[in-house]
């Protein structure tokens, strides 16, 4: 694992004083090391005396930086801090983790965003205005985050630049960072380490959200993937077992629980397809009488105890597993816990099947379980040929996703089948024929 940029270095300093700006990269510096834990550079240029100490937390990959610079224009000087330009792959797939080489940025008083390398153009500028709390580079698995301390002096904005491109895809990028000093100091914290979800949550400030998933609706995927995370983690913890075995018991598990609800809505959907044909016959009987027509289908829906929303409400729980999956899928994008995790014969739960077992698997059941959700059912040409199509689609989508992403949907679908099963025999055995139409 190597977190350096490819020009070797993780964070490079210019120093920018009232009609002077000092690239200190450029100068000379004496380093004292009397200090247990520290690293102390001092240097004296262009008027200005200057230190930076670096102080390191054992057991750590936390950085504390702090900085002193004694000029008589200091406290109108601003520091900036420029992030690293790429990080260079020790993935297996390289490719795969260049496409997510990106910078992320959070607002003081908004949620983080991301900036891929990929969305910017070559030379494109970008700038997040402050108060910036923290600013990261990062590939797939692994950041260089640097982080105003509680109750520092956030960042005054963020420039982000777009690389030259030698290809298709974007692999490098130019990211500043701008720090006021203030009575001559400035101070950040700097992490250089794996993406570990409990560890970048131990820092605070949102650094655990410095992967925004689900882009414009972050708002909606980000407490998902949050809440996945934790169960997973904890699960992890409690049993432990690989990651593998807690994929199969969260799947069976969230199957489990929205079981009665599933119940629920499936007697729902019955009950409604019970009621078309005595709808349709009304329908046509008040056709020229459309407020008549209304009463009647009201008088209807209450002699059954149903409402013309009970459909929807129906519907609901069975939507309810794919803001889990859709959480999943990002999760699985860039959580380093999952990273080199075997599972039977999967090297890896990270990355896709080599043999495409598991997504077979999962399309397979996807198969069987909507052909059994038809039996006893009306015919209905349209949900026949989607029961055929949709596996296929989704089997394809699905065929270089992670392995443990097809797993879990594949157990998904595997402990729905009995309950199809069940509620298909319901069908047959309460199938009865046209309802009396009322006069």
């Amino acid at each position: 694992m190597t977190l350096r940029s490819k020009s070797g270095q993780l964070i490079a300093y210019r120093l920018f004083l009232p009609g002077d700006t000092i690239d200190l990269g450029q100068v000379a510096f004496q380093v004292d090391t009397s200090r247990p834990n520290s690293l102390t550079y001092q240097a004296s240029t262009n008027g200005a005396v200057i230190a930076i100490r670096y102080t390191f937390a054992p057991d750590s990959y936390l950085v504390r930086v702090s900085g002193e610079v004694h000029h008589p224009n200091a406290d109108n000087g601003f520091i900036a801090l420029e992030m690293p330009t790429s990080l260079r792959s020790a993935e297996a797939d390289s490719l795969d983790d260049q496409q997510h080489l990106a910078y992320a940025v959070k607002p003081q008083r908004e949620d983080a965003r991301g900036v891929p390398f990929s969305k910017l153009d070559p030379g494109e500028r970008r700038l997040e205005p402050g108060p910036i709390t923290w600013v990261a580079a990062k590939n797939k698995y692994f950041i260089v985050g640097v982080l105003v301390p509680n109750g520092g002096t956030p960042f005054a904005e963020v420039g982000i630049t777009g690389g030259p491109r030698t290809g298709r895809r974007a692999t490098e990028a130019s990211a500043i960072a701008v720090e006021p000093i203030r009575n001559g100091t400035f101070s950040f914290e700097l992490y250089t380490g794996p993406q570990e979800w409990r560890r970048l949550l131990t820092l605070g400030r949102g650094f655990e959200n410095s992967n925004p998933y689900g882009g414009f609706l972050q708002g909606v995927v980000q407490p998902f993937a949050t809440i996945v995370m934790r169960i997973l983690l904890w699960m992890r913890a409690t049993l432990s077992l690989s990651y593998g075995w807690v994929l199969v018991i969260f799947g069976v598990a969230v199957r489990l629980l929205l079981w009665p609800l599933n119940q629920k809505a499936m007697r729902t959907s019955l009950k409604m397809s019970r009621l078309q044909p005595e709808l349709a016959e009304i329908q046509k009987r008040y056709k020229s009488d459309p407020q008549r027509m209304q009463s009647e289908i009201m008088r209807v829906y209450r002699d059954h105890g149903m409402s013309p929303f009970s459909s929807l409400s129906g519907c609901l729980p069975m939507l309810l597993p794919m803001p889990i999956l859709f959480a999943l899928f990002f999760v699985f994008q860039n959580t380093i816990e999952f990273r080199g995790v075997p599972f039977l014969w999967l090297a890896d739960i990270s990355l896709k099947d080599p043999y495409f077992i598991v997504p077979i698997i999962m399309g397979l059941s996807m198969f069987v379980l909507s052909i059994i959700g038809m039996r006893n059912s009306p015919p209905n040409p349209q949900a026949k040929m989607m029961a055929y199509v949709l596996p296929v689609m989704m089997t394809v989508f699905f065929l270089n996703l992670a392995s443990g992403l097809n797993l879990y949907y594949a157990v998904q679908n595997l402990t729905a089948i009995p309950q199809q099963w069940l509620i298909s025999n319901e069908r047959a055995k309460s199938r009865t024929g046209p309802s009396t139409a009322h006069a």
